[in-house]
């Protein structure tokens, strides 16, 4: 129909606070190179504004789903992530994101690839990033995925179905370890900006933790006026950047910055206290949550809080010494659910150790909820000459 162009059926999906392109695996190149090209085609990268796409001109919603049949047997689908740059040509399959694993699930159902079953659908999901298994609880009726609930999620407009996922199988996934020097706490050395005290964590996403004092912060920050503290940011960065090489994520700090913006990621905890939140109406108080955190990645700021981060703080406030753990008050150190609180609010995690075993920690679960919606399916048109290159 359009001889010039090469069409593709995507499907968009919110989930949790974040919006991805969902895409069967069969429908993109099997060249990596030619995959990419396409992947940017679809989303107007790399372009701010990707006004030539379908991405939203926001880390946010520069994400991708590739789904696919399971390729183990233990699992019902194969789910692939890409964080799409809009900044540069990079398109990271270094990672995970946890709000886009929400949405597998129910996307799997509507497209029959999962039988769906009320009242709640178990689904399994290997994701092909960490080579380690999801698993979602979808509430169903009528065959679909429930999409009206009373559940709801700081920094997303009404209420939703709530969706369930444990991530319990990602502890250590990307490195071999939870804590992947063996330390809860490294110090981090960067050329005439000083030492700096770093927890590094891996489960759901490697993460870099720093307590807010370190950088000259209360840790009660807006985005805002983070990223507006231009050397701040580059210190945040030198300080990622030196971790990544520190865990064996990249050779060179440049190199981690140049390759792998998108993991690890970077958090800035700080022990409860009153705010408000960015969207300048929602007071979030210290008696509701147990630590206050911003998170750094792709280079900016995480306007909320990513799945695959409350992961790893979940994991981090079970683990003593951390950076984490030394916010909490005694109370919290013992409760399974942990309550972060985040530019636009709380989100909570259930994080249940089960034992360590020399070095080694193994957690009986690692949870969260969050709501996923179906938003648009049709064809993505991409130029075929980008495929003659």
């Amino acid at each position: 129909m359009y001889p010039q162009m090469n069409p593709y059926h995507v499907v968009i999906y919110r989930g949790g606070t974040s919006k991805g392109i969902f895409i069967r695996r069969n429908e993109l190149p099997a060249d990596p190179k030619q995959r990419d090209a396409v992947i940017r085609a679809i989303f107007g990268s790399p372009d701010p504004r990707q006004i030539d796409g379908l991405g939203g001109a926001d880390v946010l919603t520069s994400k991708l789903a590739i789904i696919g049949p399971p390729s183990r047997a233990d699992a019902d689908v194969d789910y692939t992530f890409a964080q799409v740059s809009f900044d540069t040509d990079l398109v990271d399959f270094g990672g995970n994101c946890g709000n886009i694993s929400a949405a597998v699930g129910p996307y799997a159902i509507d497209e029959g690839l999962v039988q769906a079953v009320e009242p709640v659908t178990r689904v399994r999901i290997h994701q092909t990033n960490t080579n380690c298994i999801l698993e979602a609880e979808v509430a169903v009726r009528d065959g679909k995925p429930c999409v009206e609930g009373d559940y709801t999620i700081a920094g997303v407009p009404g209420s939703g179905s709530e969706i369930k996922l444990d991530f319990r199988d990602t502890a250590g996934s990307t490195t071999g370890r939870v804590l992947p020097t063996g330390n809860p706490v490294d110090l981090i050395e960067v050329a005439g900006q000083g030492v700096f005290p770093v927890s590094i964590v891996d489960a759901g996403n490697v993460l870099v933790f720093i307590e807010a004092a370190s950088l000259g912060l209360k840790g009660t920050e807006s985005c805002r006026v983070i990223e507006e503290n231009q050397a701040l940011m580059a210190l945040i960065e030198q300080i990622r950047a030196h971790a990544a090489v520190r865990c064996g994520m990249a050779a060179t700090p440049a190199e981690a910055t140049e390759k792998s913006a998108y993991v690890p990621f970077f958090a800035i905890v700080s022990k409860p206290a009153d705010y408000l939140a960015d969207d300048g109406k929602t007071e979030v108080c210290a008696n509701a949550v147990d630590v206050v955190s911003r998170l750094y990645f792709m280079l900016h700021m995480h306007k909320t809080y990513p799945g695959t981060g409350t992961v790893a703080t979940g994991a981090a406030a079970r683990i003593p010494g951390t950076l984490v753990y030394q916010q909490l008050s005694a109370e919290a150190r013992q409760k399974d659910l942990l309550r972060i609180g985040h530019p636009r609010g709380v989100i909570n995690v259930e994080a249940r150790l089960e034992g360590e075993s020399d070095g080694q920690y193994r957690f009986a679960r690692l949870a969260y909820s969050r709501t996923a919606r179906r938003i648009l399916e049709g064809t993505a048109y991409v130029r075929s000459s980008l495929l003659q290159k």
